[in-house]
């Protein structure tokens, strides 16, 4: 899962994507509004996680616009600003969840989980292909109730591949998932992604298949 962390303390917001990225998320950060609104506007995410106070932008305009141009992504206000008028204003114009700083890293981590099955309309914090299941709580995938072991990488791939189970994935939408506007990617670097947790689903009765010109798919064997 992709998230936007749009936050200008870069101490705070470097220490952030770092949790963030130990918990298995794909992090990208922006330090203004309007930078912040130009990778609305061209990018795709699963997550915003929106300061305010934000240099350029303010953070409530960089919200209006985003719902301005009908995107649901969901949007978690972090901010200083944590008076009931200021979370009134917030969720009014648009975002999913509001949180005042400071703030404990278990429950922005909750609140991020929550947003995200919501989204996925997952009430189950536990997805399941076959004897393949992923707890979103955990961020543990297992295979017959065995511990599945995976790369950060890997492990985007077979979390978004999992969350659209039975639906076709794109190979521009996984390398969304996985890699930064900055980040070089090389043009084969999914396929090898792919082949990698395809191996380590060899134990089990979930498979992907690939689609020719599409993406790929990740269904129960015995639907294949």
């Amino acid at each position: 899962m992709k998230i936007l962390l749009v936050e200008d303390n870069r101490a705070l917001s470097q220490w952030l994507a770092r949790t963030l990225r130990a918990g298995q998320y794909t992090v990208e950060c922006s330090y203004d509004g309007n930078d912040a609104d130009q990778l609305l506007l061209t990018e795709t995410y699963d997550l915003a996680i929106l300061d305010l106070a934000l240099p350029g932008l303010d953070g409530r305009e960089v919200l209006r616009r985003l719902r301005g141009r009908h995107n649901p992504m969901p949007v978690l206000i972090l901010t200083a600003f944590g008076g009931t008028q200021d979370r009134v204003d917030g969720l009014d114009i648009g975002a999913d969840d509001y949180m005042a700083k400071p703030f404990e890293v278990p429950e922005l981590e909750a609140r991020i989980r929550a947003l995200l099955r919501r989204a996925n309309q997952a009430k189950n914090p536990v997805l399941t292909c076959g004897s393949l299941a992923y707890d979103s709580n955990s961020r543990i995938f297992t295979v017959a109730g065995a511990p599945l072991a995976l790369t950060p990488r890997e492990h985007a791939v077979l979390e978004l591949l999992l969350v659209k189970s039975g639906k076709t994935v794109s190979k521009q939408t996984l390398a969304n998932s996985l890699f930064a506007v900055d980040e070089e990617v090389n043009p084969d670097a999914i396929e090898v992604y792919v082949h990698r947790v395809r191996k380590k689903l060899e134990g089990g009765d979930a498979v992907i298949v690939t689609l020719r010109g599409l993406g790929y798919l990740l269904k129960p064997r015995y639907e294949v």
